[in-house]
């Protein structure tokens, strides 16, 4: 796909979506990189991390398709406080992920 060919099916500038790859401009909104990442048929990972590579050109920027969700679970941000004022380590963060993927794992089997 080309890049103009990309910027038509985002319903943006080619300009622009060139300004973007160059470093030039911010990465697109949340929905335009949704869109993105459904046009290029980016597997959950990838779009994760295309997610994570936005906020990254952005200083101070949480990936876009988690503020909704931090803000809506006051646990969330409750634990994200913790672990910060803490200093957690991601070795304890990695301890996180293992149980949660254990009880998504133990959801799935009961189903």
């Amino acid at each position: 796909m080309t890049l103009r060919g990309l910027a038509a099916e985002l319903g943006i500038a080619p300009a622009f979506m060139s300004d973007i790859e160059k470093g030039h401009r911010y990465p697109p909104n949340k929905e335009k990189l949704y869109e993105l990442a459904r046009i290029l048929h980016l597997s959950e990972a990838d779009t994760n991390t295309m997610f994570d590579l936005a906020a990254a050109e952005k200083e101070n920027t949480v990936s876009p398709d988690l503020p909704e969700y931090i803000m809506n679970g006051s646990n969330v941000r409750v634990a994200l406080r913790l672990a910060r004022d803490k200093g957690i380590p991601d070795a304890a963060w990695q301890k996180v992920i293992d149980m949660l993927e254990a009880e998504e794992t133990k959801e799935s089997r009961s189903e």
